[in-house]
């Protein structure tokens, strides 16, 4: 368990220090002057400064952040000046590019790990008549449905299915097709699921259901064949720029997906994770192994970068938002009336939080 925090602090810290060196980087060359560079959250145990800037290291190891002087539209005393350094009074372009740095960053990141990863090795999907100069082939559940046998016997995402047992016969799965055949030949007869779990060997007991969903099978998942495939580094760097790309289109999809959902119907038939699902995500990465959590690592990231981009008060694409009206109107739009939606934009977003994180407590415990 200590390991597992470790582990989710360090990647949460990854994501959100990149994200704000983004920030950092582009304030800085854009001429705006940086208050203050922490790593981790306050209060601050110590704070060198150098030029105008104070580099900080904070109690709470989580991230940091950045404090850019004007960016809230005044200077210290609450009055605009004609401050040159002043992020406010920089054009819009300027104040845009600061803006979109920090999602910018993590989608590079994402790029970064993903290419990592094709080059070390990363599961991949492959077909079931593939034999030849394969590394670690096996068959993988990839998706788990709620109240199915599988999700009631305790079987997560990423388990690997070695063999099914029955009274005194036992059938070694070797691919995708041996797994459906068999529970399909079994429907309604207690039958031992044997799986592999990182380093553990565990046998699950559960039923193959005889009548199920039109979406769903017998035991309520679906199945992939796997195998680790790598690539030389020079092709594993444009490897991982287009599973980037592949990844942010398919999220994007699932967050519009998820948007009309909650617009049309009002409830969401999407699981959404928050904290806690994701740290039970990372519980499952460190189990799996180390290029399991590159690639949730690189997930997350993608995840903060479209979260972070959309026109919500609070986050960079509400302040974006506020930067178009601005161009549009020729003029910017009341301090005051930003600085309240962005607040009232905040509290919002905790206030999901909270809610997304009472219901990942609810379905894990």
């Amino acid at each position: 368990m200590f390991l597992t925090i470790a582990i989710f602090i360090i990647i949460l810290g990854l994501l959100i220090l990149v994200h704000e060196i983004g920030h950092f980087v582009v304030a800085k060359r854009a001429g705006v002057r940086i208050e203050e560079f922490g790593i981790g959250y306050p209060p601050r145990l110590f704070g060198v400064k150098k030029g105008e800037t104070i580099y900080s290291l904070n109690l709470f190891p989580i991230g940091g952040f950045v404090k850019i002087y004007g960016e809230n539209g005044a200077d210290s005393e609450g009055k605009k000046n004609k401050d040159n350094k002043a992020f406010y009074n920089q054009p819009i372009r300027k104040r845009a590019m600061i803006l979109v740095a920090g999602v910018t960053m993590n989608f590079l990141l994402a790029c970064l790990l993903l290419g990592i990863g094709h080059w070390i090795g990363l599961p991949s999907i492959i077909n079931d008549d593939e034999s030849a100069n394969l590394k670690d082939a096996k068959v993988q559940i990839v998706q788990i449905n709620p109240d199915s046998p599988a999700n009631q016997a305790g079987i997560n995402i990423g388990d690997t299915i070695k063999e099914f047992r029955i009274s005194n016969f036992e059938s070694r799965i070797d691919t995708v097709n041996q797994a459906q055949e068999f529970v399909s030949s079994h429907k309604g007869e207690e039958v031992v699921l044997v799986i592999q779990r990182g380093n553990e060997v565990l046998e699950k007991t559960l039923v193959p259901r005889s009548v199920f969903p039109d979406d769903q099978g017998p035991l309520g998942v679906a199945l992939a064949r796997t195998a680790i495939v790598s690539y030389p580094w020079y092709n594993a760097l444009i490897k991982g720029i287009v599973s980037t790309v592949n990844l942010t289109w398919a999220i994007a999809i699932a967050f519009g997906n998820l948007f009309w959902q909650l617009a049309t119907t009002g409830h969401l038939a999407i699981e959404v994770a928050g904290p806690v699902g994701i740290f039970d995500f990372t519980a499952q990465a460190v189990q799996l192994g180390f290029i399991y959590l590159l690639q949730l690592t690189a997930l997350l990231s993608i995840n903060l970068a479209i979260i972070n981009i959309l026109p919500f008060p609070a986050l960079d694409g509400g302040r974006l938002l506020f930067l178009a009206i601005e161009k549009i109107k020729g003029s910017p739009v009341s301090q005051k009336i930003e600085g309240f939606t962005h607040t009232a934009g905040f509290v919002i977003l905790i206030l999901l939080m909270i809610a997304v994180t009472w219901r990942d407590i609810i379905r894990l415990f």
